[in-house]
């Protein structure tokens, strides 16, 4: 199987804010008190470098959730900050350390009522035109018919790259952020570390220098990001098995984010909120606070089951073995499966990815309530089939739970 590109690049970063509805719902309509000084408290530095996305659609600020489906892209860059260059090696230290990459490419979609949210990861080796775009400075880059998606931070920034995803996925793009390394860190710590579970035996991988046992692990600080950007200690070794193992981690993230661990803490509430803030760079028409609260009060009661992580569907290029390329008619299926508000089921073996396994179902010990009771006259509750999605587009939902598949013979 094709590794899809050897990565020096620390890789996925920017997800860990994956949701920043999520987060906002969290801080802003918990019905904890220190919600609006927070509001009020982070919105200053929330603005300060916010960008202006080019080509988008505006949407208009309004009391009370926001109307219609929206799309928030979250990218995560490899840049190199000072206080965590030590742990990339010669990434950051190296002669030929610099530049910055768009390692993470998110869409998040959500719905119009009935809400769902679906997040949909773009391979950093994917292949695809990457059109003109304004710098900051003014000036403006070439299109190209043929990149690496991760370049086209390069090309224009995070409006670039909005304008890149906008035009690859048919998708108008109102609203993007962008988080760099010490988002792992910085978040996992907040919210004192996300549970995950290591299967097949252990992970080791020399590149992320980790050996761990297989079991439950609760990660925060260097492990967080340890753990992300694994890919070696994973089962087939490849860029597109860890997305699957980064979907594990996404999914057990939501579940702690509004668990009440987190939501009955003002303390970790107000921790989580001004981490997140001071973390990530947004788009202009982020900064707005009441568009945060249109966004917490659209997804605050989505069930984990409609939060779905999938990968963007791909084929190998005939190229390079190495490299993918869009599968166009797959992911029109997805496209069109989300313009029309459709429940999706993610049809792909996780088994298979060969980055998780699923996991065993959670043993409960036997209950001695009474079961309810239910109203015989009443209407039965309307039902929904999901619409199935190709098995080419691997993912999980929120409610899913799943294991690393580890390889613990892969490298020293």
């Amino acid at each position: 199987m094709a590794r899809h590109g050897e990565l020096s690049s620390p890789g996925p970063f920017g997800f860990v804010a994956k949701l920043i509805g999520i987060v906002a719902a969290v801080v802003l309509v918990s019905g904890v008190g220190v919600a609006a000084y927070a509001v009020t408290d982070i919105t200053t530095s929330f603005t300060a470098d916010a960008v202006e996305l080019e080509g988008q659609g505006s949407v208009p600020p309004d009391i009370g959730a926001i109307e219609g489906g929206v799309d928030i892209l979250l990218v995560g860059t490899d840049e190199c900050e000072e206080e965590y260059a030590y742990l990339f090696g010669d990434r950051c230290t190296g002669a030929d350390a610099g530049g910055q990459l768009n390692d993470v490419n998110m869409l998040v979609h959500i719905s119009d009522n009935p809400r769902r949210v679906t997040v949909v990861s773009f391979p950093r080796d994917l292949m695809v035109p990457i059109p003109s775009c304004t710098r900051e400075d003014g000036s403006t880059s070439s299109s190209t018919s043929k990149t690496q998606i991760n370049e086209a931070w390069g090309y224009g920034g995070l409006s670039c790259v909005a304008k890149t995803v906008s035009d690859l996925s048919g998708q108008n793009i109102p609203f993007a952020a962008k988080v760099s390394f010490g988002n792992v860190i910085n978040i996992t710590d907040a919210i004192g570390g996300v549970d995950v579970c290591i299967g097949n035996g252990g992970i080791k991988d020399k590149y992320t220098a980790i050996n761990w046992p297989a079991g439950p692990r609760t990660i925060q600080g260097v492990e967080a990001l340890q753990f992300l950007r694994t890919r070696h200690g994973l089962e087939n070794g490849s860029d597109l098995a860890r997305i699957s193992n980064q979907q594990q981690y996404m999914s057990s993230l939501a579940r702690k984010l509004v668990s009440s661990e987190v939501l009955s803490d003002p303390t970790t509430l107000y921790k989580l909120a001004t981490t997140a803030v001071d973390n990530i760079t947004p788009s202009e028409s982020l900064t707005n606070p009441m568009t945060l609260m249109q966004i917490a009060l659209a997804i605050k009661d989505v069930p984990f089951e409609d939060i779905v992580f999938v990968q963007y569907p791909v084929l190998t290029d005939p190229a390079d073995v190495n490299r993918v390329v869009p599968d166009r008619d797959s992911a029109d299926q997805l496209w069109a499966a989300l313009a029309a508000n459709e429940s999706i089921e993610v049809t792909h073996d996780q088994d298979l990815t060969g980055g998780v396994i699923v996991a065993d179902p959670p043993t409960t010990e036997p209950t001695t309530d009474p079961a309810p009771t239910t109203d015989p006259t009443a209407a039965p509750a309307p039902s929904e089939t999901p619409v199935a999605l190709p098995d080419n587009i691997p993912g999980q939902n929120a409610a899913q739970q799943t294991c690393s598949a580890g390889n613990v013979r892969a490298n020293g």
